[in-house]
């Protein structure tokens, strides 16, 4: 039931802001006709976009359900380092350390002549 009421304070909220918007370019189209200078909105229209994005923001915080906590330590208290310090996605095989190995064979280096006769004709 609670979230029913949020998804209607969402909506109530999202249609208030956008009347406020549409008052607020009316009371600009207003000005312009009859030529007055713009110096600010109505205080009428300024509470009711403010009262609608608070509504919103309830309304939305509401609907999205629990959140994460911040702090890293709550998520990561019941993992080992070893477990934290494992990124299987930086992993790398073909890497120049492999060079440093007793069992090395350096690769036969090419010559651009040998380049040139393998090229297909």
């Amino acid at each position: 039931m609670a979230e029913v009421w949020a998804r209607l304070a969402f909506v109530v909220g999202i249609l208030s802001l956008f009347h406020a918007g549409y008052s607020a370019a009316q009371h600009r189209a207003y000005l312009r006709v009859t030529e007055q200078e713009y110096t600010a909105l109505p205080t009428d229209i300024s509470v009711q976009g403010l009262l609608s994005l608070l509504l919103t923001m309830y309304g939305i915080l509401h609907i999205a359900g629990d959140f994460k906590e911040i702090r890293a330590n709550v998520q990561l208290q019941n993992k080992s380092w070893e477990t934290v310090g494992n990124r299987p996605t930086f992993y790398t095989f073909a890497h120049r350390g492999r060079a440093l190995s007793p069992n090395y064979v350096m690769p036969r280096s090419r010559s651009p002549q040998d380049m040139v006769e393998t090229l297909p004709s």
